[in-house]
């Protein structure tokens, strides 16, 4: 366990604001923005499904006096994965958006990176083990 740094703590709800947004967004409007996006709407709201669960999961986590490490570590590598897994979606041919579509592919896959990034800041500044 790890008593987080409040760096650590905003940057995790932040993220969990940012993902709670775009999964209100994408699981209620799947259809507008796959017209907009020129994405599929299964995707979109797949998507928006999985990121209730995640904001759910990193909002709880940003809210913790003590927290395990590895789960913290969890969030980062699984925000750092986004991001090229988000890049990777565009060049792989399985999609084929339109310029609006790969803006918000790519500042999507940005902000995820950035939120990695801010997380691993915020754990470096943590303090150490706490005990139970």
């Amino acid at each position: 366990m790890i008593q987080p740094s409040s760096f650590l703590s905003r940057a995790l709800l932040a993220d969990a604001v940012f993902s709670g947004v775009a999964a209100l967004a994408f699981t209620f409007g799947a259809g507008a923005f796959a017209s907009l996006f020129n994405l599929p709407q299964g995707l979109l709201l797949e998507t928006g499904l999985f990121l209730i669960a995640y904001a759910a999961f990193v909002g709880w986590l940003g809210l913790r006096q003590s927290a395990l490490k590895a789960l913290v570590w969890i969030v980062i590598v699984g925000n750092a994965a986004w991001t090229l897994a988000s890049i990777a979606l565009l060049f792989s041919g399985a999609v084929s958006p339109n310029v609006l579509g790969m803006v918000m592919v790519v500042a999507q896959a940005i902000a995820t990176g950035v939120f990695a990034e801010l997380q691993y800041i915020g754990l470096r500044k943590s303090g150490s083990a706490v005990t139970a």
